[in-house]
Parts: structure tokens; C-alpha cells; sequence
């Protein structure tokens, strides 16, 4: 007689179902051949899961994968880039008194960088070479004489306007920067805070080959915290901020040599 398939009980699919959904919204995006692994289920399982969390409005399926919903709810990176214009061109140019002629800079993909980015493009410190996984960046610094642009591959998150993944992780390990300036969501007590564990993986392996590392983050989020804790701030280099040391003393937050 042939075998009969035993039959998972209903609210442990629906368990499982909201595990996925969590932790999509943690990876941003996965292939279905990771979410087998992850879940100890077959591909047949992972797609019927993967269309009942659709269905519900929670992940968008892809070719061979998913991605979370919240990277269609996250602000686009126009939208992210109008808030607190002045504290972040405050922040630009402490980054840009750090900027030497020959060296390599590895720029992240926030808005904050972006403005990193823009005091570059109007008063450029060349030659210089520099590595980003942001498109914006990118875009602006191609034009800008004696600046040497390497963009890197990976997965593109469109309303971030980065590219992560183990494809551009795998691309950075070709460089060494001498400065690498990052963005975070949040900073408090503890360390720094991000949206997503793919960006934090990727901020991670840049802070491990970069020479001198620079968190650049707007008063705005000072005390707030993101789904990932990125890393506590021994480990995050420095920090370039618009917000009054008062402020960040009463958070807890250290000082750091300039």
C-alpha cells in the first residue's frame, strides 16, 4: 500500500507562515531555495507559503524568491532625502575634513552619505577613488574629474536604491578602503540600529576592510532603534552627528577623537 502524507496540523502552518513573514521582513529578500533551508521544508511547502503570505499582503513574490513587503512601505530614497537637509550637510562637511587627495572611500547608500556624496561633487578631493553600492551615488560622482567610480553588484533593494546581498559582499572583498562613510536607522545606548539584516551583514564586512570607519546620522535618530542591532559602538569607528554632545551624553552615547 502506498504511503499516506501525514497532514501538518493548520495553526502550525499558520506558526510557521508568521515565522517566514518575520523574518522576510528582517532579510528584505530571500531565494527559495534559502527559505527551504531555513524552515526545514520542500519547495512545493515554500511556494504554497509563500503565496498565502501574498495573498495576505505580507511579502511580494519574485523569480525564484520573495521579498518583504516593507521594502515597498520603506520611503523611497527621494522621500528619505528631503528630511533634515541642513543637519545632514552640516554632517558632510565634518566627513569631507576627513578626505585626503589619493585616498579610496567606500560611500554607503543613506541620504546622509549622499550628502558625502554632494560636498564631494562641489568641492572634490582628487584624485580619489571611490566604492559604493548606492546608485545615487554613483550617478552623481561619475561625472566629477580625477574621481575613479567602482560600483558593485548585487541584489537591488529599488526603494533604497542599494545593492546587497552575497554578490556584493562578495564584490567589496576586492577592496580595502582607506575611510568608509555608512548610514544607520537608529543609535542609542547600546550601539546602532538598521532596517534590514542583508544592509547590516554588508556594513558589517565594510567596517572589517576599511581602514577608518564613520557613521554619519542626523540628530533625528538619536534614541531610535530598527528591526537589526547593526553593532555596538566600540566596533563602529566614529561617530559624525549634527546633535549636541549634551544630547549625547544624556543617551549614553561616547565621545570620539576627531
Amino acid at each position: 500500500m502506498p504511503k499516506r502524507l501525514m497532514k501538518v496540523p493548520l495553526h502550525l502552518v499558520r506558526a510557521r507562515r508568521q515565522q517566514l513573514a518575520a523574518w522576510m521582513q528582517q532579510h528584505g529578500h530571500a531565494s527559495l531555495q534559502e527559505i527551504c533551508a531555513r524552515f526545514s521544508v520542500s519547495e512545493a511547502t515554500a511556494r504554497r507559503d509563500l503565496a498565502a503570505l501574498e495573498q495576505e499582503r505580507q511579502i511580494i513574490r519574485t523569480y525564484g524568491g520573495a521579498l518583504s513587503e516593507y521594502n515597498h512601505r520603506f520611503a523611497s530614497f527621494r522621500e528619505r532625502q528631503e528630511r533634515h537637509a541642513e543637519a545632514k550637510a552640516a554632517i558632510a562637511r565634518q566627513a569631507l575634513a576627513h578626505v585626503r587627495p589619493g585616498s579610496t572611500l567606500f560611500l554607503d547608500a543613506g541620504t546622509t552619505v549622499y550628502a558625502v556624496a554632494e560636498a564631494l561633487a562641489r568641492q572634490p578631493v582628487t584624485p580619489l577613488e571611490v566604492v559604493t553600492n548606492s546608485l545615487p551615488v554613483a550617478n552623481l560622482l561619475a561625472a566629477v574629474p580625477a574621481v575613479r567610480l567602482h560600483l558593485l553588484g548585487g541584489e537591488l533593494l529599488f526603494r533604497q536604491s542599494v545593492l546587497v546581498g552575497p554578490a556584493a559582499r562578495a564584490a567589496f572583498r576586492l577592496y580595502r578602503p582607506d575611510l568608509a562613510f555608512l548610514g544607520a536607522e537608529g543609535m542609542d545606548a547600546r550601539g546602532l540600529w538598521n532596517s534590514q539584516e542583508d544592509v547590516a551583514a554588508f556594513q558589517r564586512e565594510v567596517i572589517r576592510r576599511s581602514g577608518r570607519s564613520f557613521f554619519c546620522l542626523d540628530s533625528s535618530k538619536l534614541g531610535c532603534r530598527a528591526p537589526i542591532f547593526l553593532l555596538p559602538w566600540k566596533r563602529c569607528g566614529a561617530l559624525l552627528t549634527d546633535a549636541p554632545w549634551e544630547r549625547l551624553a544624556a543617551a549614553s552615547i561616547p565621545s570620539f577623537p576627531s
